[in-house]
């Protein structure tokens, strides 16, 4: 069985034994954590940080966790919300005049959130993703696919540079460093978007599922075919210095299960752990305020959409391209966070659902 480092509660050994099968059946590495009233009762991480297998993981290792990233960008917008500086149910031109263009003059900031502003494609190149503000005056040159609000379509790639627009208008700073000084400095979350080069030598590269190479590239699931009418991300690109850099609010977060399990149980616990508040209770109830049930235009799936969370009965959160999850669920007041470097194709990847039901084996057990 595969070496599982790191420390548990003993009623949630299920855990890390299903950590340990997902590296014996042949991944890389990757890092889970549970907490439970903002504390960790699992914090384990294995295997190795490379393709090669030669770097073992390690406490302090992170990694690129894809759309995990737009919980991070959500939350920041919860915040400011709650504090009455940005009114979801506003027009985004309100905020971001150039934005009311096109047809978009009826978009609302909670469209953004809810996937269903008509804006779901990044028709640029690979490259201008580098560049904020060549890719947010190109998204607000754009005309809405739809009537915005009527529908949803996963908005993959371009709802971090609109909601982080949005949260730039209004703050002076960019998303990156709205969410390091208001989100994970207060929290001690070792999550960025947008990472110092300082950073680079505890990265986890991703490795493309088996039979794939760094040429593979992102797809919906159950679509064969990419989410975006421009070129598709493929793990090339998301293993480069320029992605690490750049703040890419969608999808460039890099941290470890620690570190997203921590930032997200501020909405598991009414808006507060260890003695640092971010949101009021009704601040971290709007998160689940249904935007959206129905089938998703690019994911080609039934989806809830809350604002900037996917809805899954009591519980919410979202996945990463690859497999990397957080899930949370504030009756219980727990987070699962499930960050992985290595990927498998979408329709073979059950591993964040197996690890969430080994969290609620163990939570049976800590509150019988």
């Amino acid at each position: 069985m595969a070496d599982i480092q790191g420390s548990y509660d003993d009623l949630f050994t299920p855990v890390p034994n299903t950590l340990a099968g997902l590296l014996d059946d042949g991944d890389a590495g990757a890092s889970v954590a549970v907490f439970v009233d903002g504390e960790p009762v699992v914090d384990v991480w294995g295997g190795f940080a490379d393709a090669d297998r030669t770097i073992p993981w390690q406490r302090d290792t992170i990694t690129n966790v894809w759309s995990v990233t737009k919980t991070m960008t959500a939350l920041c917008a919860l915040v400011l919300a709650d504090r009455g500086e940005l009114d979801l149910a506003a027009p985004v031109g309100r905020y971001w005049p150039e934005f009311a263009t096109a047809g978009k003059e009826n978009v609302l900031v909670r469209h953004l959130l809810g996937h269903t502003a008509g804006l779901p494609d990044w028709d640029g190149p690979i490259e201008d993703l580098y560049d904020w503000p060549s890719a947010t005056a190109r998204l607000a040159a754009q005309a809405p696919q739809w009537e915005p609000g009527n529908t949803a379509g996963y908005h993959s790639l371009t709802q971090g540079f609109l909601v982080g627009e949005v949260v730039r208008r209004i703050t002076g700073r960019s998303l990156g460093k709205f969410f390091a000084e208001q989100v994970a400095g207060p929290l001690s979350a070792d999550f960025h978007i947008g990472l110092p080069a300082e950073h680079d030598h505890r990265v986890a590269l991703t490795v493309p599922p088996p039979s794939q190479d760094e040429d593979y590239a992102a797809s919906a699931p159950g679509n064969s075919a990419s989410p975006t009418t421009g070129k598709a991300v493929r793990v090339r690109d998301g293993n480069s210095v320029a992605w690490r850099r750049a703040q890419i609010p969608a999808a460039s977060g890099f941290g470890n299960a620690r570190s997203v399990a921590l930032a997200q149980s501020v909405l598991a616990c009414k808006g507060a752990v260890r003695g640092v508040r971010l949101l009021s209770q009704a601040g971290c109830d709007r998160a689940r305020e249904e935007q959206f049930s129905g089938e998703d235009r690019r994911l080609g799936m039934p989806v809830r959409w809350g604002l900037g969370y996917g809805l899954f009965g009591n519980t919410f959160g979202w996945g990463g391209w690859g497999g990397s999850l957080v899930m949370i669920d504030p009756e219980d007041r727990m987070t699962m966070a499930y960050v992985t470097n290595q990927m498998r194709e979408p329709a073979d990847d059950n591993r964040g659902l197996e690890l969430v039901m080994a969290a609620y084996d163990g939570l049976k057990g800590l509150r019988a």
